[in-house]
């Protein structure tokens, strides 16, 4: 789905699995025929890294493990890698995308250069084309987008806005599947699996409405005060540039506008609440609730007209935008939906107006000094609009059987090896752990790609029109979510392309989703050690599982539904060990004075930490009482904690790693390494001496699941 202004901060790595244990290492899927083929094995391949898939070179030795093992494990590697000119960030995970973004690359110029192309084949040429049509975008000026700002100048009562607002709103959030609450539309809309009656789908209503990333941006002091500047600036910048009159006033009044939002918005504590979450509400109760909006015409014009049951995610929220619609003056709200209307499209707009979108939203917010090359972008535009499209293509060549069938048994071998530490738990009931173990029992996994792929058959692209390309493509994604209403929940679908460098858990279905993207080196080589593998890609599958069994996760049952299955006093342990590692990573200080937030990162750090203890049973139990032999110094257990630091190895500029403090559910890679030290095994592995920096007392070692 496109998304036509996208925020640079949210690049949180999730993770997310959807294929039925019956279907581990199962065939092909069948949806359609290009979708039974798949990329041949190549069986004499080498490890991508090294002489057993991992990267020795990249140590710093002159670091001892149980004082940093991040930089034991990386040191050599921050030090002589180079961030990107076009990058915030760069690790593991953007040495995949590089070379996904270029597999994909290839299959969309080779579609855009056929003549004789049709179908999806091309549909897909066709977005790409259009996008990188620069001569024609500056042709075109400003042309294409005129019709919508012209509508909101046209507004002329508050009815008219409510319904302007409404027919804005997209499918633009994911809650539980990809961590992402942001929208900068006033209201967000989910729809899926309904977590209070799992066999039914229901809308979730999100708030949003900023243009920066969260409220801490508008409300803070020191850098957040002179970002605000630099916002007002670009808001003016891009009015001015637009031809509207007093940019300046209206630049100013917008961000007054988007403050007062930010006043009203949860914090991401709150949000990432899922009990604070479930709020059903009926079609009428947001008027008694939230008065203000004229709820009739807003929900008329969002195609949610006749709907009578929905999930508000942030009711006090609702509640204080609803009122600044009714108080706020109408031309303010003209004002901040123009602007918005020129965010979104400035990426498919002359490059004035995609140099300065990128100068504020990739530069000032993110640090990141240049710009991607344009054919990046596009790949990366065409993939959320046409993504599924793309993906059936780029499995066919880019993805091979045997693969997939070794992922599946590391998934099936992880599975049982979790299963084994429910029954290993000391601290659990009887009564907490049959259910825990009923949920286990019912995970299904999705491995490389969706069975059925996405029908694009209604979606009409032009070579000619790349905004219109991206607008219609995102509301033939609403439209398509809009359907679902009604209907019984496709637990076949994925939220995650395969191309897609990611995995995921999704709650609402007991489900895990490993995309094919993300079974490449350094995370899964076929080639590679299997402690490496086990270490990298089986801590990942590890997460997932224990994403089911994290703070969010272990409050929905096995069959999806938010329902508390824990005995009083088994829930009351459990969150004492949720403290205890909140407090751990909280302690952790990239800057002085700014710390992890332990508590907002606290499902990611228990999935770690369970996940990672969960891949080194699996191992173990995959070595079926054999002694596995040395390698190169390197004994199995050091290749399995190293395998697992180095997938998370990582550098960022200071203005991403400073925002991902504040928004970003994930602990900073460099200290996502360091959930080593709650596992016993590495201690002996790395001779770890209680003197060291990173020892803790075996009763400190947090151990959840």
């Amino acid at each position: 789905m496109p998304t036509l202004r996208r925020s640079p901060l949210l690049l949180a790595i999730v993770a997310s699995l959807s294929l039925s244990l019956a279907a581990c290492g199962g065939d092909a899927p069948s949806g359609t025929p290009e979708a039974q083929q798949q990329a041949p094995a190549d069986d004499t391949a080498k490890p991508l890294l090294g002489s057993f898939g991992f990267d020795a070179n990249g140590m710093d030795r002159s670091i001892a493990a149980g004082d940093n093992f991040f930089d034991f494990a990386n040191g050599s590697w921050v030090k002589n890698t180079e961030i990107p000119a076009d990058r915030s960030r760069f690790g593991s995970f953007n040495v995949i995308a590089e070379k996904t973004q270029a597999d994909t690359r290839a299959i969309l110029e080779g579609a855009a250069g056929n003549s004789q192309a049709d179908g999806e084949d091309k549909m897909i040429g066709d977005y790409y084309a259009g996008f990188m049509d620069e001569a024609g975008i500056e042709q075109r000026g400003l042309a294409p987008l005129q019709p919508q700002l012209q509508a909101i100048d046209a507004l002329a009562d508050k009815a008219a806005l409510a319904r302007a607002l409404g027919s804005d709103v997209r499918a633009d959030v994911d809650l539980l599947n990809a961590t992402n609450f942001y929208t900068d539309r006033l209201f967000g809309l989910w729809v899926s699996v309904d977590l209070l009656q799992p066999s039914r789908t229901a809308p979730y209503l999100v708030q949003g409405g900023l243009g920066m990333p969260d409220r801490d941006f508008y409300l803070g002091d020191g850098r957040m005060a002179e970002l605000r500047r630099q916002y007002q600036d670009y808001i003016g910048n891009l009015l001015q540039m637009a031809g509207i009159a007093d940019a300046t006033a209206k630049a100013k009044r917008i961000v007054a506008l988007e403050t007062r939002i930010a006043q009203a918005h949860a914090s991401q504590e709150e949000t990432n609440d899922v009990a604070k979450g479930a709020n059903p509400w009926t079609r009428d109760d947001f008027s008694a609730k939230a008065p203000g909006m004229d709820w009739a015409a807003f929900l008329e014009a969002s195609g949610l007209g006749e709907q009578q049951d929905f999930i508000v995610w942030q009711p006090k929220a609702v509640a204080g935008l609803s009122r600044l619609v009714a108080t706020e003056p109408l031309d303010a709200w003209k004002d901040y939906m123009t602007f918005h209307a020129l965010d979104r499209a400035a990426t498919y707009l002359p490059k004035k107006f995609a140099d300065a979108h990128f100068a504020f939203h990739g530069t000032a917010l993110s640090g990141t000094p240049q710009q991607s090359e344009r054919w990046k972008r596009a790949v990366d535009d065409a993939n959320h609009a046409v993504g599924e499209a793309i993906g059936k293509r780029y499995v066919e060549k880019h993805f091979d059987a045997k693969t997939k069938e070794r992922a599946d048994e590391m998934a099936r071998n992880i599975i049982a090896a979790f299963s084994r530490r429910i029954d290993a738990l000391e601290w659990m009931s009887p009564q907490t752990k049959a259910h825990a173990k009923a949920k286990v029992a019912g995970l299904t996994v999705g491995m490389g790609y969706p069975e059925n792929w996405r029908d694009y058959s209604g979606l009409d692209i032009k070579r000619d029109d790349p905004l219109g390309n991206a607008q219609r493509a995102e509301l033939f994604e609403y439209q398509r979510n809009l359907a679902k209403l009604g209907n019984a929940p496709d637990h076949g679908e994925w939220a995650m392309l395969p191309q897609t460098i990611n995995a995921m858990n999704v709650p609402l279905e007991n489900r895990l989703v490993f995309p094919a993207a993300i079974l490449q080196p350094p995370f899964f080589d076929g080639a590679a050690d299997d402690a490496v593998n086990y270490g990298a890609i089986g801590a990942v599958i590890g997460h997932e599982i224990s994403h089911g069994f994290d703070n969010a996760g272990a409050l929905f049952d096995e069959t999806g539904k938010l329902h508390n299955w824990w005995t009083p006093q088994d829930l009351e342990k459990f969150n004492a060990a949720g403290d205890a590692l909140a407090a751990q990573f909280s302690s952790y200080e990239p800057f002085p004075g700014a710390h992890v937030n332990g508590r907002l990162t606290l499902g990611e750090n228990i999935a770690d930490v369970a996940g990672l203890g969960t891949a080194y049973d699996a191992y173990q139990l995959s070595l079926q009482g054999k002694t596995p032999q040395v390698l190169e110094g390197f004994s199995a257990d050091q290749r399995f904690f190293l395998g697992f630091a180095q997938a998370w190895r990582s550098k960022s500029r200071e203005q991403a790693l400073r925002n991902s403090l504040l928004t970003d559910v994930h602990a900073p890679g460099q200290f996502r390494a360091l959930t080593v030290r709650n596992i016993d095994a590495w201690y002996p592995a790395f001779e770890v001496k209680q003197d060291q920096k990173l020892f803790l007392a075996p009763e400190k070692r947090v151990k959840v699941w």
